[in-house]
Protein backbone atom coordinates (compact mmCIF):
# COMPACT_ATOMS: atom_id res chain seq x y z
CA UNK A 1 0.00 0.00 0.00
CA UNK A 2 1.23 3.77 -1.28
CA UNK A 3 1.89 6.25 1.88
CA UNK A 4 -0.72 8.15 0.06
CA UNK A 5 -3.47 5.27 0.24
CA UNK A 6 -2.55 4.60 3.65
CA UNK A 7 -2.83 8.31 4.40
CA UNK A 8 -6.08 8.86 2.97
CA UNK A 9 -7.39 5.25 5.12
CA UNK A 10 -6.27 7.01 8.25
CA UNK A 11 -7.66 9.85 7.26
CA UNK A 12 -11.26 8.48 6.55
CA UNK A 13 -11.16 6.26 9.60
CA UNK A 14 -9.83 9.29 12.19
CA UNK A 15 -12.44 10.96 14.10
CA UNK A 16 -12.49 13.83 15.37
CA UNK A 17 -14.72 15.46 19.04
CA UNK A 18 -17.86 17.06 17.73
CA UNK A 19 -20.59 17.03 20.16
CA UNK A 20 -20.71 16.05 23.66
CA UNK A 21 -22.99 14.16 25.60
CA UNK A 22 -25.68 16.97 26.50
CA UNK A 23 -25.57 18.56 23.24
CA UNK A 24 -26.60 15.01 22.53
CA UNK A 25 -29.27 14.11 24.75
CA UNK A 26 -30.95 17.55 23.85
CA UNK A 27 -31.00 16.40 20.10
CA UNK A 28 -32.55 13.21 20.92
CA UNK A 29 -35.21 14.93 23.15
CA UNK A 30 -35.78 17.74 20.23
CA UNK A 31 -35.91 14.57 17.58
CA UNK A 32 -38.43 12.35 19.72
CA UNK A 33 -40.83 15.27 20.42
CA UNK A 34 -41.03 17.29 17.05
CA UNK A 35 -41.39 13.87 15.49
CA UNK A 36 -44.51 12.42 17.34
CA UNK A 37 -45.32 16.42 17.26
CA UNK A 38 -45.36 16.11 13.35
CA UNK A 39 -46.87 13.32 13.13
CA UNK A 40 -49.90 14.00 15.31
CA UNK A 41 -50.27 17.25 14.01
CA UNK A 42 -50.17 17.54 10.52
CA UNK A 43 -52.78 15.50 10.49
CA UNK A 44 -55.38 17.15 12.72
CA UNK A 45 -54.46 20.56 10.29
CA UNK A 46 -55.46 18.91 7.08
CA UNK A 47 -58.04 16.86 9.55
CA UNK A 48 -60.93 17.14 6.56
CA UNK A 49 -58.67 14.71 3.70
CA UNK A 50 -59.24 11.22 4.03
CA UNK A 51 -55.53 9.92 4.90
CA UNK A 52 -55.53 12.64 7.62
CA UNK A 53 -58.53 11.09 9.06
CA UNK A 54 -56.64 7.46 8.41
CA UNK A 55 -53.84 8.77 10.52
CA UNK A 56 -55.87 10.14 13.50
CA UNK A 57 -58.27 6.85 12.76
CA UNK A 58 -54.67 4.47 13.45
CA UNK A 59 -53.65 7.09 16.54
CA UNK A 60 -56.93 6.25 18.50
CA UNK A 61 -58.96 9.10 17.14
CA UNK A 62 -58.64 12.13 17.71
CA UNK A 63 -58.81 12.72 21.96
CA UNK A 64 -56.03 10.33 22.14
CA UNK A 65 -54.29 12.09 18.75
CA UNK A 66 -54.33 15.42 20.71
CA UNK A 67 -53.33 14.39 24.21
CA UNK A 68 -50.27 12.72 22.64
CA UNK A 69 -49.60 15.52 20.73
CA UNK A 70 -49.88 18.12 24.02
CA UNK A 71 -47.60 15.40 25.69
CA UNK A 72 -45.20 15.88 23.28
CA UNK A 73 -45.40 19.44 23.42
CA UNK A 74 -44.40 19.71 27.26
CA UNK A 75 -41.80 17.32 26.27
CA UNK A 76 -40.41 19.78 23.66
CA UNK A 77 -40.63 22.68 26.08
CA UNK A 78 -38.93 20.79 28.91
CA UNK A 79 -36.01 20.22 25.96
CA UNK A 80 -35.55 23.77 25.51
CA UNK A 81 -35.84 24.56 28.72
CA UNK A 82 -32.80 22.08 29.55
CA UNK A 83 -31.04 23.54 26.51
CA UNK A 84 -31.11 26.77 27.77
CA UNK A 85 -29.26 25.70 31.24
CA UNK A 86 -26.67 24.29 29.41
CA UNK A 87 -26.26 26.90 27.35
CA UNK A 88 -26.26 29.18 30.32
CA UNK A 89 -23.63 26.06 32.34
CA UNK A 90 -21.23 26.93 29.78
CA UNK A 91 -21.44 30.57 29.07
CA UNK A 92 -21.12 31.78 32.76
CA UNK A 93 -19.18 28.36 34.64
CA UNK A 94 -16.69 27.87 31.52
CA UNK A 95 -16.83 30.82 29.83
CA UNK A 96 -17.24 29.31 26.70
CA UNK A 97 -17.58 31.25 23.67
CA UNK A 98 -21.23 31.03 21.88
CA UNK A 99 -20.06 30.03 18.75
CA UNK A 100 -23.80 29.65 17.34
CA UNK A 101 -24.15 33.32 17.22
CA UNK A 102 -23.83 35.16 13.47
CA UNK A 103 -20.77 36.40 12.73
CA UNK A 104 -19.58 38.65 9.38
CA UNK A 105 -17.70 35.83 8.10
CA UNK A 106 -20.39 33.79 7.97
CA UNK A 107 -21.76 35.74 5.15
CA UNK A 108 -18.63 35.50 3.41
CA UNK A 109 -18.62 32.15 3.49
CA UNK A 110 -22.11 32.04 2.09
CA UNK A 111 -21.32 34.16 -0.50
CA UNK A 112 -18.11 31.90 -1.26
CA UNK A 113 -19.93 28.60 -0.74
CA UNK A 114 -22.22 29.91 -3.70
CA UNK A 115 -19.58 30.99 -5.89
CA UNK A 116 -18.03 27.50 -5.73
CA UNK A 117 -21.02 25.64 -5.67
CA UNK A 118 -22.06 27.75 -9.21
CA UNK A 119 -18.27 27.04 -10.51
CA UNK A 120 -17.69 30.70 -10.33
CA UNK A 121 -14.52 30.04 -8.27
CA UNK A 122 -12.23 26.90 -7.50
CA UNK A 123 -11.75 27.56 -3.86
CA UNK A 124 -14.37 26.42 -0.98
CA UNK A 125 -14.59 28.34 1.93
CA UNK A 126 -12.62 27.16 4.85
CA UNK A 127 -14.93 27.20 7.62
CA UNK A 128 -15.16 27.22 11.76
CA UNK A 129 -16.54 24.36 14.05
CA UNK A 130 -20.69 26.05 13.39
CA UNK A 131 -21.08 26.79 9.74
CA UNK A 132 -23.01 29.53 8.54
CA UNK A 133 -25.79 26.49 7.35
CA UNK A 134 -25.62 24.80 10.82
CA UNK A 135 -26.42 28.67 12.39
CA UNK A 136 -29.25 29.06 10.15
CA UNK A 137 -30.55 25.98 10.85
CA UNK A 138 -30.12 26.02 14.76
CA UNK A 139 -31.83 29.89 15.41
CA UNK A 140 -35.08 28.98 12.86
CA UNK A 141 -35.25 25.74 15.17
CA UNK A 142 -35.15 28.43 18.11
CA UNK A 143 -37.37 31.04 15.99
CA UNK A 144 -39.96 27.90 15.43
CA UNK A 145 -39.59 26.32 18.99
CA UNK A 146 -41.14 30.24 20.27
CA UNK A 147 -43.56 30.56 17.92
CA UNK A 148 -45.07 27.14 18.26
CA UNK A 149 -45.13 27.51 22.16
CA UNK A 150 -46.82 30.83 21.97
CA UNK A 151 -49.23 30.00 19.88
CA UNK A 152 -49.52 26.55 21.20
CA UNK A 153 -50.54 28.00 24.37
CA UNK A 154 -52.99 30.03 23.16
CA UNK A 155 -54.75 27.50 21.66
CA UNK A 156 -54.46 25.01 24.78
CA UNK A 157 -55.83 28.25 26.90
CA UNK A 158 -57.88 30.30 24.57
CA UNK A 159 -60.23 31.45 27.41
CA UNK A 160 -57.25 32.63 29.40
CA UNK A 161 -55.55 34.05 26.22
CA UNK A 162 -58.68 36.03 25.40
CA UNK A 163 -58.64 37.37 29.56
CA UNK A 164 -55.79 39.44 27.62
CA UNK A 165 -56.47 39.56 24.16
CA UNK A 166 -58.81 40.09 21.63
CA UNK A 167 -60.98 36.78 20.35
CA UNK A 168 -59.06 37.40 16.91
CA UNK A 169 -56.29 36.25 18.65
CA UNK A 170 -57.04 32.69 18.73
CA UNK A 171 -57.56 31.68 14.74
CA UNK A 172 -55.00 33.98 13.91
CA UNK A 173 -52.72 31.89 16.14
CA UNK A 174 -54.27 28.50 14.88
CA UNK A 175 -53.02 29.59 11.09
CA UNK A 176 -50.05 30.75 12.80
CA UNK A 177 -49.27 27.36 14.64
CA UNK A 178 -50.55 25.47 11.50
CA UNK A 179 -48.43 27.44 8.96
CA UNK A 180 -45.25 27.12 10.98
CA UNK A 181 -45.45 23.57 11.80
CA UNK A 182 -46.08 22.68 8.05
CA UNK A 183 -42.88 25.17 7.33
CA UNK A 184 -40.34 22.98 9.95
CA UNK A 185 -41.85 19.79 8.81
CA UNK A 186 -40.84 20.76 5.36
CA UNK A 187 -37.26 22.26 6.24
CA UNK A 188 -36.64 18.64 8.06
CA UNK A 189 -37.91 16.46 5.30
CA UNK A 190 -35.69 18.87 2.50
CA UNK A 191 -33.07 20.78 4.18
CA UNK A 192 -31.74 19.06 7.10
CA UNK A 193 -32.37 15.42 5.64
CA UNK A 194 -30.69 15.86 2.88
CA UNK A 195 -27.07 17.72 4.25
CA UNK A 196 -27.41 15.44 7.48
CA UNK A 197 -28.50 12.01 5.52
CA UNK A 198 -28.21 12.11 1.55
CA UNK A 199 -25.47 14.06 0.73
CA UNK A 200 -23.66 11.93 3.31
CA UNK A 201 -24.51 10.48 6.56
CA UNK A 202 -23.22 12.68 9.51
CA UNK A 203 -22.63 10.82 12.41
CA UNK A 204 -21.72 13.15 14.99
CA UNK A 205 -24.68 13.28 16.77
CA UNK A 206 -25.30 9.34 17.87
CA UNK A 207 -21.23 9.48 18.20
CA UNK A 208 -20.01 12.73 19.09
CA UNK A 209 -17.53 12.35 16.66
CA UNK A 210 -16.86 13.41 12.67
CA UNK A 211 -14.82 11.67 10.25
CA UNK A 212 -12.15 13.56 8.80
CA UNK A 213 -13.01 14.00 5.03
CA UNK A 214 -16.45 15.51 6.73
CA UNK A 215 -14.44 17.79 8.88
CA UNK A 216 -12.30 18.68 5.92
CA UNK A 217 -14.86 19.78 3.98
CA UNK A 218 -17.43 21.47 6.21
CA UNK A 219 -15.31 22.58 9.42
CA UNK A 220 -11.92 22.85 8.01
CA UNK A 221 -11.00 25.62 10.69
CA UNK A 222 -11.63 23.65 13.28
CA UNK A 223 -10.49 20.87 11.57
CA UNK A 224 -7.24 22.92 11.72
CA UNK A 225 -7.07 23.85 15.43
CA UNK A 226 -7.52 19.61 16.33
CA UNK A 227 -4.52 19.01 14.90
CA UNK A 228 -2.26 21.93 15.80
CA UNK A 229 -3.31 20.16 19.37
CA UNK A 230 -6.26 22.55 20.53
CA UNK A 231 -8.99 21.53 23.11
CA UNK A 232 -12.06 20.41 21.60
CA UNK A 233 -13.63 21.93 24.92
CA UNK A 234 -11.03 23.97 27.09
CA UNK A 235 -11.52 23.31 30.67
CA UNK A 236 -11.00 25.40 33.66
CA UNK A 237 -9.08 25.33 37.33
CA UNK A 238 -10.66 23.07 39.90
CA UNK A 239 -11.06 25.66 42.00
CA UNK A 240 -12.55 28.57 40.09
CA UNK A 241 -14.81 26.25 38.21
CA UNK A 242 -16.13 24.19 41.12
CA UNK A 243 -16.85 27.96 42.45
CA UNK A 244 -18.71 29.44 39.62
CA UNK A 245 -20.60 25.71 39.82
CA UNK A 246 -21.74 26.27 43.35
CA UNK A 247 -23.09 29.90 42.02
CA UNK A 248 -24.58 28.67 39.03
CA UNK A 249 -26.71 25.82 40.60
CA UNK A 250 -27.93 27.52 43.24
CA UNK A 251 -29.25 30.13 40.92
CA UNK A 252 -30.56 27.10 38.78
CA UNK A 253 -32.63 25.30 41.27
CA UNK A 254 -33.91 28.72 41.88
CA UNK A 255 -35.07 29.56 38.42
CA UNK A 256 -36.09 25.69 37.78
CA UNK A 257 -38.09 25.92 40.56
CA UNK A 258 -39.88 28.70 39.49
CA UNK A 259 -40.27 27.50 35.87
CA UNK A 260 -41.71 24.09 36.77
CA UNK A 261 -44.01 25.78 39.02
CA UNK A 262 -45.37 27.64 36.10
CA UNK A 263 -45.14 24.75 33.61
CA UNK A 264 -47.74 22.86 35.61
CA UNK A 265 -49.98 25.64 35.96
CA UNK A 266 -49.74 26.64 32.43
CA UNK A 267 -50.51 22.85 31.43
CA UNK A 268 -53.20 22.18 33.91
CA UNK A 269 -55.71 25.06 34.94
CA UNK A 270 -58.19 25.54 32.23
CA UNK A 271 -59.45 22.32 32.27
CA UNK A 272 -62.40 23.57 29.27
CA UNK A 273 -59.50 23.17 26.75
CA UNK A 274 -58.39 19.92 27.04
CA UNK A 275 -61.91 18.73 26.97
CA UNK A 276 -63.74 17.49 23.75
CA UNK A 277 -67.05 17.33 22.70
CA UNK A 278 -68.02 13.07 23.55
CA UNK A 279 -68.66 11.28 20.81
CA UNK A 280 -72.36 10.06 20.28
CA UNK A 281 -73.04 6.76 20.51
CA UNK A 282 -76.31 6.35 19.44
CA UNK A 283 -78.67 7.38 17.34
CA UNK A 284 -81.13 9.99 18.11
CA UNK A 285 -85.03 9.85 16.39
CA UNK A 286 -86.19 13.35 15.80
CA UNK A 287 -89.73 13.01 13.93
CA UNK A 288 -90.43 15.91 11.38
CA UNK A 289 -93.29 17.93 12.21
CA UNK A 290 -96.29 18.13 9.99
CA UNK A 291 -98.56 20.83 9.77
CA UNK A 292 -101.91 20.56 11.66
CA UNK A 293 -105.28 20.55 9.19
Amino acid sequence: MTSQAQKTETHVKKQYPRFRTMARIEHAILMVSFTILAVTGIPQKYALQNWAQWMIDVMGGIELTRIIHRWSAILLVVGSIYHLFTSAYRFFVKRERMRMLPVKQDLQDLIQTVKFNLGFTDEAPRMPKFNFGEKLEYWAVVWGTAIMAITGFMLWNPIAATLFLPGQFIPAAKAAHGGEALLAVLSILIWHMYNVHIKHFNPSMFTGKLPHHQMEEEHALELERLESGGDPWPELSLPVRQRRQRIFFAVSIVVGGLLLVALIWAFTFEETAIETIPRVTREIFVPLSTPSP
